[in-house]
């Protein structure tokens, strides 16, 4: 832990910085966490950094850092390391600032971060905080947990779970496209879906807060983080291979006119695996666990900073 002061006006009083050792572009590269929190200095008037150690620790410490008096969380990591901190501030009044060190940095790309952890750190200072709709995934009986980007039923998710981590912290993006490209010829399992009263059938299921899948597709293209609802996209069947045609819909932007797929708006939403196959959960690109689930846009809210541009093109209601 380190502790130092900056002088000068500063928006906030107490800021805590976590940030994920492992992540790829701050192992390679040490010294751009040293450069980042220079350029965040003038942000607060006194910082704390905290490493994490292990999964889940994020959420501690953002916890840790609120009840302690933060007024900002800065998380330094990827989109799992976000979902973690937010875990932990969900419906607090501390801002949250985010610094894209991850894999694909979902959350940075869609709002005009950008994936350049250098230059985020430096334009985060003209950031404006906005109140951001939270995902929420409930299992079982488990405290329910929260998104800022995405929550997954199905095929995506069952590709989650055979991404070893070894390979993708070597490989990145591509280890999930190997991961893909090896479940084709399988057949999946369709699952029950709920949407606010109305049901379908799906292999996949996207419940989406962005538009950008994995930073390079645009899946849910009707998405918007500051809207109050959730986008979704269904897919239906069990062949691997009727997805290739669905991929191309993603390519060409046909998904909405494709048989086989529903676009949709939707508040609450309920998965139930069907003939006894399981069906597996991501949010935020993390596994999940299996379904039955329930997936809602939740009550609580993130204090994001974002750039200006991007809070200036609000989707029409």
């Amino acid at each position: 832990m380190l502790t130092w002061g900056s002088a000068g006006i500063a928006s906030f009083r107490q800021a805590h910085l976590i940030h994920n050792p492992c992540a790829g572009r701050i192992r390679r590269n040490p010294e751009l966490l040293k450069e980042a929190l220079g350029l965040l200095s003038p942000l607060a008037t006194d910082w704390t950094t905290h490493a994490t150690t292990g999964p889940g620790d994020a959420t501690r410490l953002a916890a840790e850092s609120v009840a302690a008096g933060a007024d900002l969380v800065v998380a330094l990591g990827g989109d799992g390391t976000i979902n973690e901190v937010i875990q932990g501030m969900a419906g607090t009044s501390a801002a949250l600032g985010i610094l894209p060190a991850g894999t694909a940095n979902v959350l940075a790309v869609e709002t005009g971060i950008g994936g350049n952890l250098a230059r985020a750190a430096r334009a985060m200072p003209g950031f404006e905080p906005a109140e951001i709709h939270l995902g929420r995934l409930q299992t079982g009986q488990a405290d329910p947990r929260w998104f800022a980007v995405m929550a997954g039923v199905g095929l995506d998710a069952r590709i989650v779970r055979r991404v070893q981590p070894g390979f993708k912290r070597r490989f990145g993006k591509l280890s999930y496209w190997v991961a893909g490209f090896g479940a084709v010829g399988e057949t999946l399992p369709e699952f029950a879906v709920r949407l606010d009263g109305r049901d379908f059938r799906a292999s996949f299921a996207l419940f989406s807060r962005v538009k950008n899948y994995g930073g390079d597709l645009e899946i849910a293209r009707h998405a918007s983080l500051l809207r109050d609802d959730l986008a979704v996209v269904l897919f239906e069947g069990e062949s691997t291979f009727r997805y290739l045609k669905y991929f191309t819909g993603v390519l060409l932007n046909r998904l909405p006119r494709m048989k086989g797929v529903h676009v949709l708006h939707c508040r609450e939403a309920e998965l139930v695996p069907l003939n006894g196959r399981p069906v597996d959960l991501q949010m935020d690109g993390e596994y999940a666990g299996l379904a039955p689930a329930r997936i809602s846009i939740g009550t609580r809210t993130v204090r994001l900073l974002l750039p200006r541009k991007f809070l200036n093109a609000r989707p029409k209601p």
